[in-house]
Order: structure tokens, then C-alpha cells, then sequence
């Protein structure tokens, strides 16, 4: 059982209570599957339901029908019955979620926002911080932005404090969603980097890339959301 995360008959549909109740299948039957040091990529069709996929995994979807199954400090749950006590422990020690669009805090500085996960699972303040400002500078956020919050950054700018905040805790798993969106070609290469180190380290990354050179740099392999998992 070489794996990190595994969906079993994974299921997901919407339904559109304003519109008479109508029933919307997105998802049937996925089988996913990522062991810790690989990094596989989504692909498929837009509308294919990849970003739905991903959502059902970090939980911010109800799965319909199937399993999520993730090892959490050695044991296997099942992310499709946790709890929200649950979930929201899985998401502060094991899975971590870079989604396109950073959730700005107001008035909470940029340093704050990147060291807050670390110092949720224990870690003291100055290394937390100190972490979070490497991270910062390696992504070329300048120092002077660090103290600020980042609700009047560019949208680049609020990425790169986003994806400082998805690498800082070293997830054993971690789910991207279009990282280098908003990224010129220095962050994208930085990112890369970070991509390389965490699968080094042993994460098992999920990833959405749009960007076909970053793609085919990180992805060990491609998971294809087809028309037999997405339903028509």
C-alpha cells in the first residue's frame, strides 16, 4: 500500500435547488492514486471537472458517492465521512491546499498570514516567522511588503504570498491548483524549484498546471478526468 492519498469510485454532482431541483453529475467513478514523492498532474477537457476533483479532496466539496482515502499520522481515513474536527486537523498536519486566489485576512500582515500554519502546529513564533520570510524572499516578495497585508497586493504578489503559505508546513500531501497563474518566468522557475524539493522530501503532490512547460517539468505522470469519469 505505497500510497498517500487514493480515491475509491469517487463521486460528485450539484443540485440546483432555484432551478426546480435539477441534478447535475459532475464526477463518477474516479480511482486516484499518489504515492509520496510524485507529483501527478489533471488533466482533461475544460469542464472535465478537475477543479471540482480537487475541492472534493482538500473537502471544500461533499463527496457524493466513494471514498477519500488519506494517510494521517499512521493511520488511513476516509476524508469522504471525517468530521469537521477531523478535516480540519487533516488540513493543519497532513494536507495542504494551494487554490488559485489567496483568501486575503484584513489587516493581517503578509509575514503573519504565510507563519499562521506553522505556528498551528506548535511551532514558536521567530522560527515560524523566519520561515516564512525565507519563503517570501525566495519568491521575490520584497521585505518592505512582508508587514503589510496583502488585500492591495497585485494578484502575482498575492500568489506568491499564497504559495509561501502552502510550502511553508512540508505537507506530506499537497494539492495545487494552477500555481504559476499570475507568475512571470523567474517565480514560475522558483516554484518549479519548491515543486522539486517537496517531492524529494517525500510530499505527494496533486496538481492542476495549465502551464505546459511547468507541467511537464514537475508531473511524473498524467491522471486524464475523462468522459467516463465526468459525466455527461
Amino acid at each position: 500500500m505505497n500510497w498517500a492519498l487514493r480515491t475509491e469510485g469517487l463521486g460528485k454532482g450539484f443540485t440546483l435547488h432555484l432551478q426546480g431541483g435539477t441534478h447535475i453529475p459532475v464526477l463518477r467513478g474516479v480511482e486516484l492514486e499518489v504515492r509520496p514523492g510524485e507529483c501527478v498532474a489533471l488533466a482533461g477537457a475544460s469542464g472535465a471537472g478537475k477543479s471540482t476533483l480537487m475541492r472534493c479532496l482538500y473537502g471544500n466539496y461533499g463527496a457524493g458517492e466513494g471514498r477519500i482515502l488519506l494517510r494521517h499520522r499512521h493511520a488511513v481515513v476516509d476524508l469522504a465521512a471525517a468530521d469537521a474536527r477531523l478535516v480540519r486537523e487533516v488540513r493543519r498536519d497532513t494536507l495542504g491546499y494551494v487554490s488559485q486566489f489567496l483568501r486575503v485576512i484584513p489587516r493581517v500582515p503578509t509575514l503573519d498570514i504565510v507563519a499562521e500554519p506553522l505556528a498551528a502546529r506548535g511551532l514558536p513564533q521567530e522560527p515560524a516567522r523566519a520561515r516564512a520570510a525565507a519563503l517570501l524572499a525566495r519568491l521575490n516578495l520584497p521585505a518592505r511588503l512582508h508587514g503589510l497585508p496583502p488585500a492591495t497586493f497585485s494578484g502575482g504578489e498575492q500568489q506568491r504570498v499564497n504559495l509561501a503559505r502552502g510550502f511553508a508546513p512540508h505537507y506530506p500531501v499537497l494539492l495545487l491548483d494552477e500555481p504559476t497563474a499570475s507568475l512571470d518566468a523567474g517565480n514560475r522557475a522558483v516554484v518549479i524549484g519548491l515543486i522539486e524539493e517537496a517531492k524529494r522530501s517525500g510530499a505527494a503532490i496533486i496538481g492542476i498546471f495549465h502551464d505546459t512547460e511547468v507541467r511537464d517539468q514537475v508531473a511524473d505522470r498524467l491522471f486524464e478526468v475523462t468522459p467516463m469519469q465526468a459525466a455527461a
